[in-house]
């Protein structure tokens, strides 16, 4: 139970954080943005959290896609890309594995200097 906002809470969680991780498919969630929000601020000001962004690639059923669900995740790529962020796509479970181990391999060392 929190006394405010659950979201804060996870926000909370998200700048105290060493890596925030998101996940898209369909669409870009208005939590998950302002997660992503959050953490973007605090890279900045702190230097973390490392930010990583993955979206699926695989096949759509284009009756079940909503125009506002859509239109949120090419929002969302294009503020990305504002950014100058360059989002990850992956294939599968084992792809995203393979493509963040090589990540973590990368920045565990900077995250945990002697």
């Amino acid at each position: 139970m929190s006394t405010n906002r659950l979201q804060n809470e996870y926000n909370k969680a998200v700048i105290s954080s060493d890596i925030f991780v998101s996940l898209f498919w369909t669409k870009a969630g208005k939590y998950t943005i302002e997660e992503f929000n959050e953490s973007y601020a605090h890279f900045l000001q702190k230097g973390k959290p490392f930010i990583y962004t993955y979206f699926k690639k695989d096949a759509i059923d284009p009756t079940g896609i909503k125009r506002e669900d859509i239109n949120s995740l090419l929002d969302f790529k294009d503020k990305l890309k504002d950014l100058g962020h360059f989002p990850t796509d992956y294939k599968n479970i084992e792809d995203l594995k393979n493509q963040f181990g090589k990540q973590l391999q990368m920045i565990l060392p900077q995250i945990y200097k002697s």
